[in-house]
């Protein structure tokens, strides 16, 4: 926990603002996995200050025994998300969220035992700060209230989750051309979930994944389109991933971005 806290520290020491970049989920535990997303983000009005991200998107992985981070269907995202710079530098959103997700057996050859829908709800405040004309940094607090069923929308073994994510982004301005940034950012989440069994059982609150992702993001030249290509490192406390430096995603997004305009 001290190791989580000083990375965590470091980051909100130096700075970020990533507004296109859409980070993948945790997949569970699996050597290595692929998320991949198509966004539009849209202006509200003409101040720049609202804005919405509404995306589609696609989760792979491999299974505990290879490294194909293709080879198993991991999760399907649909998201929407508002924001508002409210005040310099500050900013809070919230969003609605559905996640379909199959669940593998845990020993070979690891078949499909069932699959876990979930809805979500989650707001969150965010703090930039500014260093310069190439350094920003985003300090994220995120709570969210998840609900699950199964896929006939039975109760599921875990009834609702309350987690809270703690977040840190730094941006680095490569070059104006294209827009062009290198991101790194540190997440840690922490939950707490209520149980569908006869005592109605909560389980303890506590620290459950850190999440480190790297990121190189550009706008096309002469287009709305900006593309995120990225990194990340999902270290779930307790799995099997942790032992080989957790779980390695390749992440891709496309997010095209679209101008306000007035109403007629």
């Amino acid at each position: 926990m001290k190791k989580i806290f000083a990375v965590l520290i470091v980051l909100g020491c130096i700075g970020t603002t990533i507004k296109a970049q859409i980070s993948p989920p945790g997949l569970g535990d699996a050597n290595n996995a692929f998320w991949g997303a198509f966004g539009i983000k849209q202006q509200l009005d003409s101040l720049g200050k609202k804005q919405a991200l509404s995306y589609v998107a696609i989760g792979r992985k491999s299974s505990p025994d290879h490294h194909n981070l293709f080879s198993k269907q991991a999760i399907i995202v649909l998201n929407h998300e508002v924001y508002h710079s409210f005040a310099p530098h500050q900013q809070y959103s919230y969003a609605l969220s559905y996640r379909r997700q199959p669940q593998y057996e845990s020993t070979a050859p690891y078949d499909k035992e069932y699959t876990e829908q979930e809805f979500r709800i989650y707001g969150r405040y965010a703090y930039t700060f500014d260093f310069g004309k190439r350094w920003k940094l985003k300090n994220v607090i995120r709570q969210e209230f998840r609900k699950f069923f199964d896929a006939d929308f039975h109760k599921a073994e875990e009834d609702f989750q309350l987690r809270t994510r703690i977040k840190s982004q730094l941006t680095y301005n490569l070059s104006p051309k294209n827009n062009q940034k290198l991101a790194l950012s540190a997440e840690a989440l922490f939950s707490i979930s209520h149980l569908n069994n006869a005592d109605s059982e909560w389980t303890p609150f506590g620290y459950r994944e850190m999440r480190i992702a790297a990121y190189y993001i550009l706008t096309i030249p002469n287009s709305p389109f900006t593309v995120d290509l990225g990194y990340m490192d999902d270290l779930i406390r307790g799995s099997r991933s942790l032992h080989h430096g957790g779980v390695h995603y390749l992440a891709a997004d496309l997010i095209w971005n679209i101008p306000y305009r007035k109403r007629q």
